[in-house]
C-alpha cells in the first residue's frame, strides 16, 4: 500500500504517559533521532518530583515534548500537533493545551474503566463522541506490543514495559526518523541483558511496521532538515553543557576541577556528568550535605583548584555562610544553581526564576558576588566558561544562576573550535610582594583589585585565611573601623569593575517604541514573541542580559532609550524591582510563576497590549 507522503517545516509532539511509562527515554530517543536528521530542535521534558507517583493519575503524569524544525527555532513550542496518550490520565492531563485538529494517538488498552474513574471520566471519551474536534488515532499499542514479543522468554508484564519502544517506533515511521541509533543504543543499554535488547528493539520495529501496513495512518509526514550553519553539531542538554564547559574551563585556566555537591533535583545530572571525566583531572566529591559540598570546594580553591559546587535553590540557602566567607577570603569558586520552583522544597521538577534576589543578597553582611545566567542549554557551556573567567581573574565566587528548564531542556549545539575558547588562565604568586621579603596577601592588583592567590606551602608566603575582617594589604586580623570601611568597599568595587560586554539590543528598524528586556531562560520564548510582533508588522526591540551582577555599563542608557520597557519572568518581578531601584525607570513587569517557561504567543500578546497601550 503507498502511502502519502506530506511535507511540513515543524512539528511538536508530546508524549505522555505514566512516570513508569517511560516517556523521558521514549522523548528522548526519538530527539536523538531527529538531531542525526539534521532538524533543529528544542524539548521541554515534565516530570513529578516522585521516584513513582501513583499510577493512572494526574498527578503521576509524565511528558517530553519535542519542537524541530527545517529552520531555526527558539522554544519547544506553545501546543503540541501530536499527543501521545498512554493512559486517560495523560489525555485529561494534556487535553487542554491541544489545539482542535491535532492529532491524538491513545492507547486504547489502557482505557479500563477503573482507569477513566481514577481521572474523573464517567465514560470513554474514545467512544463519547468528546473528542470530535480532534484527529483520534486508537492503538492498542500494549496488546500489539505483547503479541509481537510472544516469541521471547518474557512475562506478560515484562512485554508490556516494552510499549514505549512500539510508539517510538510508529512516531519513527510517522515522521521519517532514522532507526539505527536507536537500535544501537538499544544493544548498548541492554548489553548485559541480550534478550532484553533483542524484546526492546523488535518491539521498536513492530511499532514501525504497523505504521507502514495500517489503515490506521494514511499519512507520514516529512520534515527536511534545518539549514545551520556550518560544523559540527550535537544534540546537548542544559546540564550537560554546563558540566562540559567546566571542564573546558578547567583546561583554559590550567586548574584542575574540583566538584563539591550533594545530589539535589535540578542539578544532580551535572555532577554525574563530570564523575565520567576523571581523565580531564575532574576530582568529583559527593558530600553529605550542601554545606559539607561547598566548604570541601571552597577548600580546593584555596589548595589551588578550580572550585565548583552545584545544587538548586534550597542548597543556596544552606551554603549561603560558605559563600559568605569565599567573598572575604577573596578565592575563586563557582556556584551553579539550577533552579527550582519554590520556596522550600516546592516542585522540585519545575522551573522557576526566583532565586535573584538571593543570589544578591541571600548572605550576611556587604557580600557581592557576580551573577552569571546562560540563556539556553547550549549557551550554559559558554556562561560556565564565562563564570570561570571572572572568578579566576577577580578572586571572587560567582553566581551561575541556571534553571530546571534550561537543565532539562536540550537543542543543537555547534562544537566549538578548541583554538577559539578564551586563555582564562591566571598566574599563582610564587614570591614575596612586600618590602624586606614580606608577602603581603591582600596587597590589589591594580586594575582588577584582585588579591595575590598563593598556595598553601609556599615558602615565605604563608598568610592567615578566614571569615574575620583582614588588614588592607597585611592580611593581619583587624577590628579598625575605618580598614573595615575600606574592605568592604574595596571588594564592592571589585565586583563593580569586572568588565562584562555592553548589552546588546536587536532593534532592526532602530525606531521600535517598546523594548522587551529578559534574563535567563526567557530568552526563547522573548525571541519568538518578538519574531511574531515583527511579522505581523509591528516594531519592538529586544535585550537580553547574561550579566545581572554587575550589570553592563549601557544598561541604563539603553532602558532610557525606549518609551516603554517591558520584562517578562518566572518570578514575581525580581529582576525588575533592581532595575527600577538603579535605574529609576519604570519597568512594566510581567511575571508567571507556574513551574512552566513562557509560551511565545502568550508574549506575543503582552508585547501587544504594551505596543497598543499609548
Amino acid at each position: 500500500m503507498t502511502k502519502q507522503v506530506q511535507r511540513l517545516d515543524r512539528v511538536i509532539i508530546r508524549f505522555a504517559g505514566d512516570s513508569g511509562d517511560g516517556m523521558q527515554l521514549t522523548g528522548d530517543r526519538f530527539t536523538a533521532g531527529t538531531a542525526e536528521f539534521g532538524n533543529d530542535l528544542s524539548t521541554l521534558p515534565n516530570f513529578p518530583a516522585e521516584i513513582r507517583a501513583p499510577q493512572g493519575t494526574l498527578p503521576g503524569v509524565s511528558s517530553f515534548q519535542l519542537h524541530f524544525a527545517d529552520h531555526d527555532i527558539l522554544t519547544p513550542g506553545d501546543a503540541p500537533n501530536v499527543l501521545v496518550a498512554m493512559n486517560p490520565a495523560a489525555l485529561k492531563a494534556n487535553l487542554g493545551d491541544l489545539p482542535r485538529g491535532a492529532d491524538i494517538i491513545a492507547n486504547t488498552d489502557e482505557f479500563t474503566k477503573r482507569n477513566l474513574q481514577k481521572v474523573g471520566y464517567a465514560t470513554n471519551p474514545l467512544e463519547d463522541d468528546s473528542l470530535a474536534e480532534w484527529r483520534v488515532h486508537a492503538v492498542p499499542l500494549t496488546s500489539l506490543t505483547v503479541k509481537a514479543l510472544e516469541g521471547f522468554d518474557l512475562s506478560k508484564k515484562d512485554a508490556e514495559r516494552s510499549k514505549n519502544m512500539f510508539a517510538l517506533g510508529l512516531l519513527s515511521w510517522l515522521y521519517h526518523r532514522p532507526t539505527e541509533h536507536t537500535i544501537t543504543f538499544l544493544e548498548n543499554k541492554f548489553a548485559k541483558k541480550p534478550e532484553i535488547a533483542k524484546a526492546n528493539i523488535a518491539a521498536f520495529q513492530a511499532g514501525w511496521n504497523y505504521g507502514e501496513t495500517t489503515e490506521s495512518f494514511s499519512v507520514s509526514y516529512e520534515v527536511k532538515p534545518a539549514r545551520l550553519a556550518p560544523g559540527v553539531y550535537r544534540n546537548i542538554s542544559g546540564n550537560q553543557a554546563l558540566a562540559y564547559g567546566l571542564i573546558a574551563a578547567s583546561v583554559q585556566a590550567k586548574l584542575p576541577l574540583f566538584l563539591g555537591s550533594y545530589p539535589i533535583t535540578p542539578a544532580s545530572d551535572i555532577l554525574h556528568e563530570l564523575s565520567k571525566h576523571k581523565r580531564f583531572g575532574i576530582r568529583t566529591f559527593q558530600a553529605e550535605d550542601e554545606i559539607a559540598g561547598v566548604g570541601a570546594a571552597l577548600g580546593a580553591a584555596f589548595g589551588g583548584a578550580l572550585g565548583v559546587t552545584t545544587t538548586s535553590g534550597p542548597g543556596v540557602a544552606l551554603k549561603a555562610e560558605t559563600v559568605g566567607l569565599a567573598v572575604t577570603t577573596e578565592l575563586p569558586l563557582i556556584i551553579v544553581d539550577v533552579q527550582r520552583a519554590g520556596p522550600s522544597t516546592g516542585m522540585p521538577t519545575k522551573t522557576e526564576q526566583t532565586d535573584l534576589l538571593m543570589a544578591m543578597f541571600g548572605r550576611n553582611g556587604e557580600s557581592p558576588v557576580p551573577i552569571v545566567a546562560p540563556m539556553s542549554p547550549s549557551d550554559c557551556f559558554d556562561a560556565a566558561i564565562e563564570a570561570a573567567r571572572i572568578a579566576v581573574k577577580y578572586r571572587t565566587p560567582v553566581m551561575l544562576l541556571s534553571d530546571g528548564y534550561l537543565a532539562n531542556g536540550s537543542e543543537p549545539w555547534r562544537l566549538p573550535e578548541v583554538s577559539d575558547l578564551p586563555d582564562i588562565s591566571q598566574e599563582f604568586t610564587t614570591a614575596p610582594n612586600g618590602e624586606n621579603g614580606a608577602f603581603l596577601p591582600f596587597k590589589r592588583d591594580t586594575e582588577t583589585l584582585a588579591r595575590p592567590w598563593a598556595i598553601p606551602g609556599t615558602a615565605g608566603l604563608e598568610h592567615r585565611i578566614g571569615g574575620i575582617e583582614k588588614a588592607d594589604g597585611t592580611g593581619n586580623i583587624s577590628y579598625d573601623p575605618d580598614n573595615h570601611d575600606l574592605m568592604v568597599r574595596t571588594r564592592a568595587a571589585k565586583i563593580a569593575g569586572i568588565d562584562v560586554p555592553d548589552l546588546v539590543v536587536d532593534d532592526p528598524d532602530g525606531d521600535a517604541k517598546v523594548l522587551v528586556v529578559g534574563w535567563g531562560s526567557t530568552y526563547g520564548p522573548i525571541a519568538a514573541a518578538a519574531r511574531r510582533i515583527r511579522a505581523g508588522g509591528g516594531k519592538v526591540a529586544q535585550a537580553h542580559l547574561r550579566h545581572l551582577n554587575p550589570l553592563p555599563a549601557n544598561t541604563g542608557e539603553v532602558l532610557k532609550r525606549y518609551d516603554k520597557v517591558l520584562l517578562p519572568e518566572i518570578n514575581l518581578g525580581q529582576l525588575a524591582l533592581l532595575l527600577r531601584a538603579r535605574y529609576l525607570v519604570d519597568v512594566i513587569s510581567y511575571n508567571r510563576v507556574r513551574g512552566l517557561p513562557f509560551k511565545a504567543e502568550e508574549l506575543a500578546g503582552v508585547i501587544q497590549d504594551v505596543i497598543d497601550s499609548d
